[in-house]
């Protein structure tokens, strides 16, 4: 029997395009390229009889041009918490492995790399607040990231935007930050004031639960 799977949590990522990113329309890249941190809190979830309840993760995503281009790079860091079969479920679902076809961001964005690092283990401190478009991440000796709402510079207050994706292969609804980013891990990453979002992750083997 194929394996089964379910997460549900809270994603925060941060990549360098523009506010709002245009990879979310189907358009080019703001800057011609990707690079991203995107982290992961499983408030419950198993991988067949392992359960993965409280356990976090990042993905770690580079490319020298456009996505669907390919050619890019990626690393994943598991929560060190995590037992050995815990560690390899998570591997597995974040690798985009026992997934069906295109079902999954993870699936997809692994689908273009031409490397895949190593996966490392060691403690993420992770905090995400989608309703608040808050996060702090930070993985010692690592990475170091955080987001915050986008301030209006006219009104000085806080500006709320959100994405409605009804089909998409990630979340259904993601709220829009701001967001800074420093990884020196496999991937050399260093973001300041970019594209942040936040939203919850709900899904299986076969895609998002909505």
């Amino acid at each position: 029997m194929p394996d089964q799977w379910t997460i549900r949590g809270q994603e925060y990522g941060n990549c360098n395009c523009d506010w709002g990113c245009p990879c979310q329309f189907n358009a080019p890249t703001t800057h011609g390229n990707c690079e991203a941190v995107a982290a992961g809190h499983i408030e419950e979830g198993h991988f067949n009889e392992t359960r993965l309840d409280g356990l976090n993760f990042v993905l770690l995503l580079w490319w020298p041009g456009e996505i669907a281009e390919g050619n890019g790079r990626q690393q994943v860091i598991v929560d060190e918490r995590a037992d050995a079969e815990q560690r390899e479920a998570i591997r597995k679902i974040v690798h985009g492995e026992s997934t069906a076809p295109g079902a999954t961001h993870f699936f997809v964005y692994n689908s273009t790399m031409s490397e895949v690092l190593e996966t490392l283990y060691a403690p993420i401190h992770l905090e995400i607040d989608v309703e608040a478009r808050k996060a702090s991440l930070d993985v010692p000796g690592l990475i170091e990231s955080t987001g915050s709402p986008i301030v209006d510079p006219n009104s000085g207050q806080e500006f709320h935007a959100r994405i409605d994706l009804p089909n998409g292969f990630e979340y259904r609804l993601a709220e829009m930050g701001n967001a800074s980013s420093k990884v020196t891990a496999g991937l050399q990453i260093e973001l300041q004031d970019s594209y942040g979002q936040w939203n919850e992750l709900h899904m299986n083997q076969d895609g998002v639960i909505r």
